[in-house]
């Protein structure tokens, strides 16, 4: 067997440490604008490509007013290439961190616009996550990240809710939203609220679709939301889990009678109210206390929260 000479490996570990290093020393930047990318530092060259506000570039060297970089197009494509530059926040950018987190906002306002622009949620999400990713020390990291799981949660639901299987009882029957991210916030930031909002997301993929007027399902979703409250105390979903639970218990009010469970329908009709309350007294200037102050009073005037039940 021939063994290499001992100037070829450590020629060959010198290789590999140059490489390593060139990696960690890569200079990253978030594009803040729409580029087109070009073969070579010219306008007038070909063209390969544009990459999206929000992408990642990695600048391999300068030309005069270019950057050549190599660029993610999508999660699938990278070209290398040639591109003005202007618009790339990088981790030296001073404010960078607020500087993108801006143009993520902006975005997702575009989003939610009627006429707002095409794709402007997916490029909010892209923005959200340079944050996280360029400039991790951030305070606003934890909600950026957050930020980033919340819009591809609502994408992911917004399609997963319109297929027949959302329709289903049992929420094992229908696919759930994607929770990698979610958990990937729990995981950074633990104990914060942004985490606290995460968890609270993770319900709804254990939510049944139809309840088919059984008890079963409102049982199990009340217990969920009530176990949420105690294990985030502080978190700002409480008022919004308090009252999931509280209006799961008017449900069973009904439901229990129909069942012929009298002293069932007496207890969750207790419970029902003291939730209720709980939001209203905890929460006066709140949505959920103001929606607590309704539920409690067609409660209390007999009037049915779920079903077809008429007087």
């Amino acid at each position: 067997m021939i063994r290499p000479s001992r100037a070829l490996f450590l020629t060959i570990v010198l290789l590999l440490t140059a490489t390593v290093v060139c990696v960690a020393d890569a200079v990253r930047g978030a594009m803040m604008r729409t580029a087109t990318i070009y073969i070579a530092p010219d306008a007038s060259s070909a063209k390969l490509g544009d990459i999206e506000r929000g992408r990642e570039v990695i600048v391999l060297e300068t030309s005069r007013e270019w950057l050549k970089v190599e660029a993610n197009l999508t999660e699938e494509r990278t070209i290398t290439g040639w591109i003005l530059g202007k618009g790339v926040v990088m981790a030296s950018t001073p404010n960078g961190d607020r500087i993108v987190f801006g143009e993520a906002v902006d975005s997702e306002d575009q989003a939610s616009q009627r006429q707002g622009r095409r794709g402007a949620a997916q490029d909010a999400m892209q923005l959200y996550y340079r944050v996280y990713d360029l400039f991790p020390k951030s305070p606003l990291a934890g909600e950026a990240l957050y930020r980033t799981a919340d819009i591809k949660w609502q994408i992911e639901k917004a399609d997963v809710m319109s297929r027949p299987s959302a329709r289903e009882k049992e929420a094992f029957l229908r696919q759930g939203m994607n929770e990698d991210l979610m958990h990937e916030v729990i995981k950074k930031f633990p104990g914060s609220k942004w985490a606290d909002l995460a968890a609270f997301h993770l319900i709804e993929n254990k939510l049944c679709g139809d309840w088919q007027a059984s008890s079963k399902c409102p049982e199990k979703e009340a217990e969920m939301y009530e176990k949420y409250v105690r294990e985030h105390p502080q978190s700002p979903a409480d008022a919004e889990a308090l009252y999931d639970a509280a209006w799961r218990f008017s449900a069973l009010i009904e439901i229990y009678k129909t069942e012929d469970q009298a002293k069932k329908s007496d207890q969750s009709k207790d419970k029902a109210v003291a939730m209720a309350q709980k939001v209203a007294t905890d929460f006066p200037q709140s949505d959920w206390g103001a929606r607590a102050q309704r539920l409690l009073y067609l409660i209390q005037q007999g009037v049915p929260t779920y079903g077809n039940a008429q007087e």
